[in-house]
């Protein structure tokens, strides 16, 4: 459970006017991309449906086995795959850090 306590705190840490802009996306935990096992996250944005964020549990736990640099890295997927969300690309995000 800890885990996911980790992405929840990444989420209540966005300044408010970020947090009141998100409508209609989900944020969830997985174990592990079925493709692509060592992903951390993932945004999806399907026509008609909900945005949805994954955070990859597996893949960010084994590369990050420290429990602060853990919860450091889980923040940045959270804000990285949200930026998505809000049109900001691969580009602009490794500029940001957030890559």
């Amino acid at each position: 459970m800890e885990f996911e306590a980790h992405v929840q705190r990444a989420l209540d840490s966005l300044p408010p006017e970020i947090a009141r802009r998100l409508e209609n996306v989900a944020v969830v935990v997985e174990d592990e991309h079925p493709n692509d096992p060592d992903l951390f996250g993932l945004f999806q944005e399907e026509p008609y449906m909900p945005a949805k964020v994954t955070i990859y549990r597996r893949p960010l736990e084994e590369s990050f086995p420290d429990p602060d640099e853990l919860e450091r890295e889980i923040r940045i997927t959270v804000l990285h795959e949200l930026a998505h969300y809000f049109g900001i690309d691969e580009d602009r995000l490794a500029e940001l850090g957030y890559a």
